[in-house]
């Protein structure tokens, strides 16, 4: 006679009935037959409702909340660009795409020197100190004479964005350094070499945009203005990066609720 499972789910195979006095469970199966009723067996010592133990007390301790704030924060009064200002940006930004789009394959052809190895896509710590370097990952003091000449070793002060290294990397590998280095601002302030990798990996991120690439680059933007809502002086020398920042994402890659008003 067949279960009401049966009805639903005819067998496929036929097999029949096993002699639960004849079969050990223990040994292993030692032709096909036997293993389909192996199979069946187990089937039938299912339970036909399973209902899971879920404790409600873990469930809200262990939840998160994702609150995304929809625009950035006003510029404080005279550190706002002008309109034509965002629309030169615009147009050079523009061409700067171009120039990889159209060398691309070129530099990506080239050989890298031997003192330049890139992390793996996965590697986050790696590429934090591969673009912004040991002594800023680190938050290493430089003396007033390294300041002043600082040299070329590019783990201390980390690699540039050069186009024979950013023209290797995939889109993948784009939206993961993307997302690690915006990480790392949300926590500290902006440095030179933060500008320098964000606009290059701007530069080569392909439109249109991916769902995590929008994602990210809208939180870039949001971050710039928080930082620029703390400045005091339009002399501060992170003004300009962060409004380009600012400009690129909200201008270039039509986020137009982000950008800033005259």
């Amino acid at each position: 006679m067949k279960s009401d499972v049966e009805d639903l789910m005819p067998r496929i195979l036929p097999v029949e009935s096993c002699d639960t006095e004849e079969y050990n469970s223990n040994e292993p199966p030692r032709n096909p037959q036997e293993y389909l009723r192996q199979v069946q067996r187990e089937a039938s010592l299912c339970p036909e409702v399973v209902v899971a133990q879920i404790d409600p007390k873990k469930l809200k301790k262990k939840q998160s909340v994702n609150v995304s704030i929809t625009g950035c924060l006003a510029a404080p009064q005279g550190l706002s660009p002008s309109l034509k200002w965002q629309q030169q940006q615009v147009s050079k930004f523009s061409e700067v795409r171009q120039s990889v789009n159209k060398h691309r394959q070129h530099w990506k052809s080239q050989f890298l020197d031997d003192n330049v190895v890139m992390p793996k896509t996965e590697n986050e710590d790696g590429w934090k100190r591969f673009c912004l370097g040991e002594n800023v990952c680190l938050d290493i003091q430089l003396k007033e004479e390294d300041k002043v000449n600082p040299g070329l070793d590019y783990i201390k002060t980390g690699f540039p964005p050069f186009l024979s290294i950013v023209s290797k990397l995939s889109q993948s590998t784009i939206s993961a350094v993307l997302e690690y280095l915006i990480n790392w601002f949300e926590e500290r302030d902006f440095v030179p070499q933060l500008g320098r990798w964000l606009y290059a990996l701007l530069a080569c991120l392909e439109k249109p945009l991916l769902p995590e690439a929008h994602s990210l680059i809208r939180q870039l933007a949001r971050r710039c203005s928080a930082v620029r809502a703390n400045l005091e002086s339009k002399d501060d020398e992170r003004l300009s990066a962060l409004n380009l920042m600012i400009c690129i994402v909200a201008r270039y890659f039509e986020q137009n609720d982000l950008a800033d008003k005259e």
